[in-house]
């Protein structure tokens, strides 16, 4: 291509200093002086080189490449103007701006940048001196500098004058961060530096950015880069991810220069946005340690502008009123300490202080008390110190060797830093999620600032008004998966494996935003539910922080060419590309990661020579390897600058047009963005309707579950308008909060905490009433009721929730007064309790029964989730008597007693076939506002291996929704996991589990996604179909089971069937059958079964058809397709069903011509799911009575008798799939008005 390397090393070389002009000006005034002071100079640009390095109207050839015959390019700059211009040297000719110089790239302050503390002629010579610069464009994209000084005699030059010096900076350039790299490239170009004549120095600068030109930046990932600029051996290191920046610096140097209370004084002035100045005496120090700082508070990112390094004639820059982080000079101190405003932070790096302009004491609010706690005790943990680090080792003779165990010290200390500064942000920050309406994209400010520490909430008030902040609160939206959500999701994870009770009840804010969490073990004492949430700012001081990390693989580029003439270079590329194949070569087959990295970098320079179509393979080849390093950009433009002829070469290869498909449809999709704006709830002003009421409370965080928030505007709005006024919804906003405050501030004696399980939290407290157990306080926990009996607190249970018999308000006789009480029959005792609650006697008759009413739907259903929701009914009813306050308030908190009704109208007996079968419900939309239907499942077993790595071992239910979300549940605890992986807005029609190393999800979209198991990310696509995929199925090739030599088939809608090889995801073979929709696939003994709409075939794994099972001439009248198929190879079995028909045929596998059995399941519309397990067949449908709720049922059928043995009462919606856990649990899902799992123990 014609525009240079992409994704290069490279964005430009400048030489800077005094131009042979002005040595001839210079040379007159030192000769005219005697002893005057020697004067200030003035810099200017003398050579810019930047790729292409040659005219770009010299390609005539698109395979040319980007080099030529002719030589090298350069800019050469002799006027310095408001743009840089180029001067042909001929007098008549026209000043023409210089089209080679990158736009963004300010030449007219490069020069003071390159020499920030003047030029000016020395009499002795001085050392060489590093700095490094960082550039920022309007958009807000950044560029890094490199500047090496190095002085030259004045006599090498055009005057004649001995002793005297004068200095040059070469300033490189780059898009990335590589300030070590790009130091360690200076430094051997230096020791030619030093030896050459001025006339020699710009060609030499030339062939060294040609050189740089040449070396490509390496994928996020394990593969870093190495080259040779003798006598150096350079290492280019890749980012850790894609959301990573290169880290290329020594992040130790602030831990060096600050004690702990600074830096947490400079993270913190940097959170709330302040405006900062950092001084030193050594320009090199401002910008690494302004950019470690920037890497500390990852991944928040600073929003504001950036100029590490401030030159004399920039100095009122840091008069600007915004936000900034500059740094100039020590001896500026003082001027700029008298002359700011009174709220600049003044940093001084040599002293380690942190000040304010005119005041001593630093007026910026301090971070967490407990969070900062943590990093103190972290960093004493750290070595900071090479030499004490290798003290006991022998002297290395060879440099490259001393270099790279330097530098491996330094990763190891790098990552050990990223991981202490990354647990700050997160103790900080873990919790924000549960304030977040992700459906709205609200973030609720004041629940989140009444959940903090009192003394840290001056912090937190300020860092919510900055832009920092609020980017961070868009990724969380976003469900951005960066290290900070890894890390809060396992402090998460070890807070529920942690959790001890506290003294006191802190936690019902949360509690009432986790509502719908899963709470499979609610009565099991060993593992404690998530409602039960640790304190926001505690900290876990024993979690592990380094996880282990993937061996790094560094790959060798060859020398560079010696002169670069096409020729030299074209070799040079054929060199690297012949390595490249090799090292794809020799990759591990299981390592898809690395063979990504090795295709990836064949692409760019295949791009780089001009050999388009070969890199749009490569990149093609990335979905198959890992599609996270996919350079949507990147190919976009090459796609853009496809030749005619290219253009109709890649319409003849389907993989690069389905490519150059999907580009261009993504282009067009690019116009079609959301809203990425985050609001802060905010009381309404309006009138509100059904319609915004919902999406009020589900913004302010009070209950997000739809038909809950619809019975809630009943309630508020009986006996009025179907309206609610913004007065009415404040009020009941207030209360909604007192509620919480109240419950907060019961304390309770540790006598009577180990009276409750260690999930219980009080919910409800009644005033000090009278009752036959006593004077005291009724507690309502989510388990049972019991008295805090007054005067020394005592515990006195009164009954649990499922042993509740009768509920019923009764009137106390006194003399003149019917005082009404509420009496409670427990079915385990004799007597009754009764308390003399008055008035408020109905709510908490109310109450009760909707307790009662859900612990035993929940007990009944095996579903917990309706303890969950009686719970938040009772809190809704609770705050709506406080808020109305009339009379009819009772009445209206009735239309929340959803349970409670439900009990009255239908008999909650559950058959005792279902009871006995059913082991458990959850729901995999709980944190959705509406439920999803279930369309697929997947069981996938644990394996022990992984748990002495760190890595969750636990088997796990894989969960496919309508929605195109995949969620994940911990099948151990049936605890819903963080991650939720979104694979678009299509329908998933099938998953399969491959080694418990992946998951493959068929999609409408005729995609496979790969999911890793261990990351929980898609990193691969396999995009061979071109219609909806529909079914998978895995084919052992070996004894031994090893998934090295495995296929897997999978078939699409149109009758494709593709054969993959597992370790490489290469399409071995791909065969067509000719059938109405193909819809499953199975192997059985070498052979393949197919079922389509019109037919089920058995086929040899070629494709060739064996045999055919059409569609009954009887059936067509009352079935209009087969729907399902399950085999019984060893009874001889085939099982098919039919759309619209409750009627299973049951085929001879070896004679399909032999008439079939029928089995006509009672009570049932049509088959809907089938599945074999051990010798039953599962059978699910949709049916049921009129009198029942269930809708979706499951008939368990005896393979050899053919009879129903049970018949299950499974969900309130048909169910949609059945999958087998093992042959000893079988999972059922449902379509959406149910929207639930059941699992069902196998006989």
């Amino acid at each position: 291509m014609a525009d240079g390397l992409p994704s290069g090393l490279l964005e430009a070389c400048v030489i800077v200093g005094l131009s042979n002009y002005k040595l001839k000006e210079l040379s007159q005034s030192l000769l005219q002086e005697d002893g005057s002071p020697l004067p200030q100079l003035d810099p200017e640009v003398i050579q810019v080189c930047t790729p292409p390095f040659m005219p770009k109207d010299s390609v005539t050839d698109p395979a040319v490449g980007n080099f030529s015959r002719t030589p090298l390019r350069c800019s050469f700059i002799k006027k310095k103007t408001d743009r840089p211009v180029i001067n042909t040297g001929n007098p008549g000719d026209e000043i023409t701006e210089d089209a080679g110089v990158p736009k963004d790239l300010d030449l007219v302050a490069l020069p003071h940048l390159c020499f920030p503390g003047g030029l000016q002629v020395t009499l002795e010579k001085k050392e060489e001196k590093f700095h490094f610069l960082v550039f920022t464009d309007v958009f807000g994209n950044r560029s890094h500098g490199v500047v090496l000084q190095y002085y030259k005699s004045i006599q090498e030059g055009i005057l004649h004058q001995k002793g005297h010096f004068t200095a040059y900076a070469i300033c490189v350039i780059s898009k990335h961060p590589y300030y070590n790299t790009l130091k360690d490239c200076l430094s051997s170009l230096l020791g030619q530096l030093k030896i050459c004549q001025m006339t020699d120095m710009e060609e030499l600068v030339k062939e060294f950015s040609a050189k740089l030109a040449l070396i490509p930046v390496p994928p996020p990932g394990q593969l870093h880069v190495m080259f040779t600029l003798r006598p150096l051996t350079i290492v280019l290191p890749s980012k850790k991810d894609h959301n990573h920046p290169v880290i290329d610096l020594d992040l130790h140097l602030p831990f060096l220069c600050f004690k702990s209370r600074e830096l947490l004084q400079i993270i913190s002035s940097i959170l709330t946005e302040q405006r900062m100045v950092f001084f030193s005496s050594d320009w090199s120090k401002l910008t690494l340690i302004a950019e470690c700082f920037m890497l500390y508070i990852r991944p928040l990112h600073w929003q504001h502008p950036l100029v590490p390094v401030l030159s004399q004639q920039m100095l009122d820059f840091i008069m600007a009123p915004t936000a900034f982080l500059m740094g100039c000079h020590i001896s500026h101190y003082e001027e700029v300490a008298v002359e700011a405003d009174d709220d600049l932070i003044l940093i001084n790096i040599d002293e380690g202080t942190v000040s304010c302009s005119r005041c001593h004491c630093v007026d910026v609010p301090d971070t967490p008390k407990a969070a900062a706690q943590s990093f103190k005790s972290r960093r004493k943990g750290l070595q900071l110190h090479y030499d004490l680090e290798v003290v006991h080792q022998s002297i290395c003779g060879d440099l490259n060797e001393f270099r790279m165990q330097r530098r491996l010290w330094q990763h190891r200390l790098n990552l050990e830093i990223q991981n202490i500064t990354l647990e700050l942000i997160v103790n900080m920050f873990r919790d924000v999620s549960d304030y977040l309406s992700y459906e709205h994209r609200v973030f609720n400010t004041d629940e989140f600032l009444k959940s903090r520490e009192p003394e840290d909430q001056p912090f937190y008030k300020k860092v919510l008004e900055t832009h920092i902040f609020h980017s961070f609160l868009k990724e969380r939206l976003n469900g951005k998966m960066d290290t900070f959500t890894r890390m809060e999701g396992s402090i998460r994870k070890d807070d529920q494996n942690r959790w001890r009770r506290p003294s006191k009840e802190k936690d019902l804010a949360k509690l009432t935003k986790h509502l719908s969490l899963s709470l499979a073990n609610l009565d099991n004492e060993k593992n404690p539910s998530v409602l039960r949430q640790m304190s926001p700012t505690k900290i876990i001081t024993e979690l592990p922080l380094n996880t282990p990390a993937k061996p790094v693989k560094i790959f060798q580029l060859p020398d560079f060419p010696p002169l670069f003439t096409y020729p030299n270079v074209h070799h040079y590329f054929r060199d690297l590309i012949h390595q490249l194949n090799k090292a794809i070569s020799a990759s591990p087959p299981d390592d898809s990661s690395l063979l990504a990295r090795y295709v990836y970098l064949r692409g760019l320079i295949n791009m780089l020579n001009s050999k388009r179509l070969d890199a749009l393979s490569d990149f093609q080849n990335l979905y198959k390897t890992d599609i996270e390093i996919f350079p949507g950009e990147l190919v976009k433009i090459l796609v853009d600058s496809l030749q005619v002829e290219e253009r109709v070469q890649a319409q003849r290869r389907p993989e690069l047009k389905r490519l150059i498909c999907r580009v261009n449809t993504g282009e067009k999709s690019e116009h079609m963005e959301s809203d990425y704006h985050v609001k802060n709830f905010n009381l309404p002003k309006a009138n509100m309707e059904l319609e915004d009421f919902v999406k009020c409370t589900q913004e302010s965080g009070i209950v997000r579950d739809v038909a809950t928030t619809q019975r809630l505007f009943e309630a508020l709005t009986v006996g009025g308008q179907k309206q609610i006024n913004p007065e009415i919804f404040k009020v009941f906003y207030t209360f909604w909060q007192k509620t919480e405050a109240v419950a907060q501030e019961v304390l309770l004696p540790a006598e009577v905490l180990e009276q409750l399980e260690n999930n219980e939290c009080v919910y409800k407290l009644s005033s000090s009433v009278k009752t036959s157990y006593g004077v005291g306080k009724i507690a309502m926990t989510q388990k049972r009721l019991f008295l805090l009996t007054t005067g020394r607190p005592g515990y006195v249970e009164i009954t649990k929730f499922r042993d509740i018999e009768e509920v019923k308000i009764s009137t106390a006789p006194f003399p003149l007064l019917r005082i009404p009480s509420l009496k409670i029959k427990n079915s385990l005792r004799k007597e009754i309790f009764e308390a003399n609650l008055k008035s408020e006697s109905e709510l908490w008759n109310l109450m009760i029964k909707e307790m009662w009413a859900g612990r035993m739907m929940a007990d009944n259903h095996k579903d917990p989730q309706y303890m969950q929701q009686a719970l938040t009914n009772v809190l809704l009813m609770d705050t709506v008597v406080h808020c109305l306050q009339t009379q009819k308030a009772v009445n209206a908190a009735s239309k929340l007693a959803y349970f409670e009704k439900l009990r009255q109208e239908v008999p909650m007996i559950v058959p005792r076939p279902t009871a006995e079968t059913l082991k458990h419900k959850i729901n995999p939309s709980q944190n959705m506002m509406k439920p999803q239907s279930v369309n697929v499942l997947l069981y996938t077993p644990g394996q022990l291996s992984f748990c002495n790595s760190g890595v969750d071992g636990n088997p796990k239910l894989w969960c496919a929704l309508s929605c195109g979300k995949v969620v994940v549940f911990d099948a151990v605890s049936w605890s819903l996991m963080q991650n939720c992986i979104n694979l678009g807005d299509s329908r998933l029609n099938c998953m399969m589990g491959l080694d418990q190393e992946q998951v493959w999800i068929g999609s409408q979209n005729s995609v496979i996604y790969i999911i890793n198991t261990q990351s929980m990310l898609c990193h691969k696509q396999l995009t061979e179909h071109h219609v909806e995929v529909t079914d998978f199925a895995l084919e052992k090739l070996s004894p031994e089971n090893r998934l090295s030599q495995a296929q897997v088939y999978s078939c699409s809608a149109d009758g494709t069937v593709i054969v993959w090889d597992v370790p490489s995801l290469k399409v071995k073979m791909q065969f067509h059958l000719s059938c109405d929709r193909l819809q499953s696939i199975q192997v059985h003994n070498d052979a393949l079964w197919c079922g389509a709409r019109d037919c089920v075939m058995k086929l040899r794994p070629n494709g060739t058809l064996l045999r055919k099972i059409s569609l009954p001439d009887n059936m067509k009248t009352t079935a209009s397709a087969f729907s399902r198929v399950a085999l019984l190879m060893e009874r001889r079995q085939i099982w098919t069903s039919f759309t619209d028909s409750a009627e299973l045929i049951i085929w001879d596998s070896t004679d399909p011509i032999k008439p079939p059995k029928r089995v006509t399941l009672p009570s049932c519309s049509e088959v809907t799911c089938m599945i074999r397990v051990k010798k039953q067949v599962w059978v699910g449908c949709s049916g049921g009575s009129p009198l029942s709720k269930v809708v979706g049922k499951i008939f368990v059928l005896d393979s050899e008798s053919l009879e129903v043995e049970k018949e299950l009462e499974a969900h309130e919606d048909i169910v949609q799939t059945l999958f087998s856990a093992e042959d000893r649990y079988i999972l059922s899902g449902s379509a959406k008005l149910d929207g639930k799992i059941a699992i069902w123990r196998v006989d």
